[in-house]
C-alpha cells in the first residue's frame, strides 16, 4: 500500500493528511487517509503517545478542538476517515457502505503500523464516535495491539434504536435482507435536526463539509444495517479489550420537531440506555459517564457541556491510562 502525505487542504496547516491506497473492492480503487496534528515540541524529544480518532456514520474528522486539547496534553494526534467517507470518498463509490465492519480492520491496522512502527508511539489511545465506538473495540478485540493503553467511546452505537420489536423481529429480517440484496435501500426519516443543531449555518457552531456530513445524512443500505447487527451482536456475546475504557454518552435521549433545547441538549441519534446497558460488554475495566445536557457527538455539545466532558475525560486518563 502507497501512501502520500501533504498538508491537509480542509483544514490547513500544521493538519496533514495521508492518503494510503488500499486494495480494489467491488466498486474499484478505495483509499483511507490519516490526518495528523503534531503535539508541541517537547524538550526530551518526540512523544511516544499518540490518539487514534475514529469517525461515525456520516461524518468524518473535523473536531480540531479535540485534536487541540489532546497535542496540548503532549499526545500526537491522528484521525481516520474511512474507505468511502470524508476525505476517502470517491466518486464512483458508495458513499459509506460496507457489508462487514471487518474490512475496516486492514485499513485501521494501516494506520497502526504507521503510528507505532513508523512515527514511534509506544502508548497509543484509541478514541472514536457512534459507529466508529463499534467498529474500533471489534477490531481491537480481534487485533490485540500491544501499544494500545486507553479506549475513548463517544456515544458508540451498541444496539439497534427503537422499540424492542425492531431488534427482536424485526432484526433479523433485515439481516436476512441485508445476505441476499445488500443493496436493498433501508427506508428511515431523517429529520436532519441533529445536523443542523451542530453546523454554523444553521443553529450551531461548528464549522464542516455538508457533502462528506450531510444534513439529510446518507443512503442506509440492507447490507450495512446487516454488517452494524452482526458487530452489534459480537459485541453483545463479550468483547474482551485489556486496556482502560471511558464511555460518555449524553444522559438521555430526545425526540423533537424542531431545533429546541431537547436537540441541544439530549442525544436525538441513539438510545442513551443501550449505550449505559452494554458498555461492559467491551472488556474487564470499563467506565461509564453520563454528561448531562450533552448532544449525540458529545465533544460537540454547547461549550458549558463539553467542558464537563473533558473535565471527565481528564480525570479517566490521569487515574487510569497515565
Amino acid at each position: 500500500m502507497t501512501t502520500t502525505i501533504e498538508t491537509d487542504e480542509h483544514l490547513g496547516a500544521p493538519y496533514t493528511a495521508e492518503r494510503i491506497t488500499l486494495p480494489d473492492d467491488h466498486e474499484g480503487p478505495a483509499v483511507a487517509t490519516l490526518v495528523k496534528l503534531a503535539a508541541p515540541a517537547q524538550t526530551a524529544g518526540p512523544t511516544t503517545r499518540a490518539v487514534l480518532h475514529v469517525h461515525g456514520f456520516a461524518d468524518y474528522f473535523f473536531q480540531t478542538e479535540y485534536a487541540e486539547w489532546w497535542t496540548a496534553r503532549g499526545y500526537d494526534f491522528y484521525a481516520i476517515d474511512l474507505s468511502k467517507y470524508g476525505r476517502s470518498m470517491l466518486p464512483h463509490q458508495t458513499p459509506n457502505y460496507t457489508t462487514d465492519l471487518r474490512d475496516y480492520f486492514p485499513e485501521l491496522d494501516e494506520a497502526w503500523a504507521r503510528i507505532t512502527e513508523r512515527d514511534g508511539h509506544t502508548e497509543v489511545i484509541v478514541s472514536a464516535h457512534s459507529t466508529g465506538g463499534l467498529t474500533t473495540p471489534l477490531w481491537a478485540d480481534a487485533r490485540r495491539p500491544a501499544q494500545l493503553t486507553g479506549m475513548f467511546l463517544n456515544s458508540p452505537w451498541f444496539d439497534l434504536q427503537g422499540p424492542a420489536v425492531m431488534r427482536t423481529v424485526v432484526s433479523p429480517v433485515v439481516k436476512q435482507l441485508g445476505r441476499v440484496q445488500p443493496m436493498r435501500v433501508i427506508p428511515r426519516a431523517v429529520s436532519g435536526l441533529y445536523t443542523r443543531s451542530l453546523h454554523v449555518s444553521h443553529e450551531g457552531e461548528w464549522d464542516f463539509s455538508l457533502v462528506w456530513k450531510p444534513v439529510e445524512s446518507f443512503t442506509v443500505y440492507a447490507g450495512w444495517l446487516r454488517a452494524v447487527r452482526n458487530g452489534q451482536a459480537t459485541l453483545h456475546a463479550g468483547l474482551d479489550v485489556a486496556a482502560p475504557v471511558l464511555v460518555l454518552s449524553s444522559d438521555a435521549s430526545g425526540h423533537s420537531e424542531e431545533v429546541d433545547e431537547t436537540v441541544h441538549g439530549t442525544d436525538i441519534v441513539l438510545e442513551v440506555p443501550q449505550i449505559r446497558k452494554w458498555a461492559t460488554a467491551v472488556g474487564p475495566h470499563v467506565t461509564y459517564v453520563a454528561v448531562k445536557g450533552a448532544r449525540h457527538d458529545v465533544i460537540l455539545s454547547r461549550p458549558e457541556v463539553r467542558a464537563r466532558a473533558y473535565t471527565e475525560l481528564d480525570r479517566w486518563l490521569r487515574a487510569y491510562v497515565e
